[in-house]
């Protein structure tokens, strides 16, 4: 079912793994989260009075998005539709370091899916485009999608906000984790690809301007009239 209002942002964000305990704090020493533990072997990683993931126990390791609508249900490729506030999104407050700062779908080529959360294709023909949504007559990116066909299963990648790159990637491995993806700019910002221990991979965005890096919707200064 299609969304009334286009989804804005992301309720909230679910890892699934192995060995949720000693991801989850894994990545609050990487991202500087604290963690709080919930039944069922759940943890929560929170920056402040913000949730940034909730990490469950899993026969596989999995990013599952559920973004903020009308009607709540199961969407292919591990999305999810809820009802609630958004947390993280263009609309959403800047995110702080350690929050998530952005998602792409990869490899995600279902032409039903833009349409069940009420986005747009910015760039339909190219392999890597945004989603866009729209609220009140503002148009602003709210995931990228990259169908480049890299033979991987289709998904999603998390992108969380760092203050540096090469020193969180440095982290990363000293902390038994690994790199993927040495730190390199793209037109997102500065970012860098590390897998937990457990193995769940993740993206790192150097201090974004806002949802999206530089793809960020930012305000135009206003002139105060002082000269």
């Amino acid at each position: 079912m299609p969304q009334l209002y286009p989804a804005r942002g992301l309720r909230r964000i679910e890892l699934s793994t192995a060995a949720p305990e000693a991801t989850a704090d894994f990545l609050a020493h990487l991202l500087g989260w604290a963690v709080l533990p919930e039944p069922d072997d759940v943890f929560g990683g929170w920056v402040g009075d913000r949730l940034a993931v909730r990490v469950s126990p899993g026969d596989t390791t999995t990013w599952r998005l559920v973004f903020a609508g009308t009607t709540p249900r199961d969407l292919a490729h591990d999305t999810a539709v809820d009802r609630g506030r958004v947390l993280h999104g263009p609309w959403a407050p800047e995110p702080r370091p350690g929050e998530p700062c952005w998602v792409e779908a990869r490899g995600i080529t279902d032409a039903a899916y833009p349409d069940e959360l009420g986005w747009k294709v910015r760039d339909p023909e190219e392999p890597f485009s945004l989603y866009d949504a729209e609220f009140d007559g503002d148009a602003r990116p709210v995931a990228g999608r990259d169908t480049t066909d890299t033979g991987a299963a289709p998904g999603w990648m998390v992108h969380f906000a760092t203050p540096d790159v090469d020193t969180a990637a440095k982290s990363a491995t000293d902390l038994g984790g690994s790199v993927v993806v040495e730190p390199h700019e793209v037109p997102t910002g500065y970012v860098t690809s590390v897998a937990t221990p457990a193995g769940a991979v993740l993206t790192l965005l150097q201090a974004p301007a806002g949802w999206g890096g530089a793809w960020a919707h930012v305000p135009e200064p206003t002139d105060s009239g002082t000269p």
